[in-house]
């Protein structure tokens, strides 16, 4: 991110307040904030709430449209698909998507991050890993050497991937998981928090446990 970036934020609540952070510390600012819930609550002091897409499309109207603005989708969990929606949608009205990475983030040279990635407070992304679209590395996630993450994947904060696992799309990764190296965590699935993963999970499975169980069936 660009000092002095102006940013608008999809998503009120708790994901919205971590990026507005992120954003506040590039030397970035807020200018709006969007969600579709009409009870919702602007998450950063200051911005403007704006209630649903057309709302956001009237006030890019009444502000010479999306040039020099930029946005951030601020939907975590298991919505990854929801989130890579919201994304392409943004980026139809002109608004760009760029890479968040907390300042304390570790991120390797080697390593790539895609649009509208968010790499978090003290996260790791080690050697060679491929983080894709709108993936979300979050608060002190570790994803080692070789790793490749599918668009709209959520590591949860603390969540460790051990090197050269590949994880599909939409999937999320649990607080506090552990995935062994040389393993495929399938698209859409979900891996509970805590547990310990020591097979490939199957598309849209849900596994807990330790060892990581399929405890659920398909998760959509």
């Amino acid at each position: 991110m660009r000092s002095g970036l102006r940013a608008i934020i999809w998503g009120s609540a708790g994901h919205g307040m971590v990026l507005a952070d992120v954003i506040a510390l590039a030397g970035g600012s807020v200018e709006a904030v969007v969600d579709n819930d009409p009870l919702a609550r602007c998450c950063v002091a200051g911005a403007d709430l704006l209630i649903g897409e057309a709302q956001l499309s009237q006030w890019l109207a009444g502000r010479a449209g999306a040039a020099g603005r930029a946005g951030f989708v601020a939907i975590g969990g298991a919505r990854g698909a929801d989130r890579r929606a919201i994304a392409r949608r943004l980026q139809e009205l002109g608004l760009p998507l760029p890479r968040a990475v907390h300042p304390s983030a570790v991120v390797a040279t080697s390593a790539s991050i895609g649009d509208g990635a968010h790499v978090l407070a003290q996260a790791v992304v080690g050697a060679g890993a491929k983080v894709g679209d709108c993936v979300i590395v979050n608060t002190g996630a570790t994803v080692d050497h070789e790793c490749v993450l599918a668009a709209g994947v959520h590591i949860a904060p603390g969540a460790v991937l051990c090197g050269c696992i590949e994880v599909g799309e939409d999937a999320l990764v649990g607080a506090g998981a552990v995935v062994l190296p040389r393993l495929r965590i399938g698209a859409r699935a979900v891996v509970g928090a805590g547990a310990v993963v020591t097979r490939d999970v199957p598309d849209g499975a849900i596994v807990m446990g330790q060892p990581a169980r399929d405890r659920g069936g398909p998760s959509r």
